[in-house]
């Protein structure tokens, strides 16, 4: 099993119907109109609308992300979410042999951290997932997306009907939908495991256990963080020791 001790060796550097009509009958030329009759209603079943995918309006991107993102923001100091500040951003050493761009989750601690190529490592604060929904691995970053539409899946609408039924058709990308402003689509090899790092709109959340199998992050950081994570990238989820 992929546990923490292989990473970390400080706390601080790892870093139609028919119509109705009449019929006539006529066996000759005199012969008088037969008695009209009607043909009988073909009953239909009634139109079913289709169900609309969820969107994402590119148009609104802009807005959205000024809306998470506190005014005169500064990744290492802006905290209007109440996190410890431990959980805010912070630029630390990594380890030696750490590969660039891979990204690692520390799930003792709460930690994400981004390996850059000078052998530092952007440190974020994360939320995990609730009881045994986490499941450590090493996984490629398939996919990203901006202001991602969300689907819950079967398991958890079966888990908690009563939370995620009502979204099984899926929501709409925004700031309230619950992957956030951003979203890294975690695969073993070409299958989804529907394990996403992502954005959340309850940022409260950051340093516990609370998602149902995802890294959660606090949306201005993960805005951050997207665009230097490169989709082929891997991402490896520690196990707690």
């Amino acid at each position: 099993m992929l546990t923490r001790r292989h990473f970390i060796s400080t706390t601080t550097a790892l870093f139609s119907a028919p119509i109705a009509g009449a019929v006539w009958a006529q066996s000759d030329e005199t012969a008088a109109p037969a008695t009209a009759v009607e043909t009988p209603e073909v009953a239909t079943a009634p139109e079913v609308a289709p169900v609309r995918a969820p969107t994402s309006n590119p148009r609104m991107w802009s807005s959205w992300d000024a809306r998470v993102t506190p005014a005169n923001y500064d990744p290492a100091t802006s905290n209007p979410w109440g996190l410890h500040p431990r959980f805010l951003p912070q630029r630390v050493e990594a380890n030696d042999g750490l590969v660039p761009g891979d990204i690692h989750v520390d799930a003792v601690a709460r930690y994400l951290y981004h390996i850059a190529e000078d052998g530092s490592a952007m440190r974020y604060g994360v939320a995990i997932a609730k009881g045994k929904l986490y499941e450590p691995g090493t996984y490629t970053i398939a996919r990203k997306r901006k202001w991602p539409t969300w689907r819950p899946t079967d398991a958890m609408i079966k888990r908690e009907p009563q939370t995620y039924e009502k979204h099984a058709n899926g929501m709409d990308g925004g700031p309230s939908n619950p992957l956030g402003s951003r979203a890294l689509y975690l695969y073993v090899g070409n299958r989804d495991t529907y394990l996403r790092i992502h954005g959340t709109p309850s940022p409260r959340s950051i340093g516990g256990r609370a998602s149902s199998g995802c890294v959660r992050m606090v949306m201005a950081h993960i805005n951050g963080l997207y665009d230097n994570v490169a989709e082929g990238s891997t991402a490896f989820l520690y196990a707690p020791e």
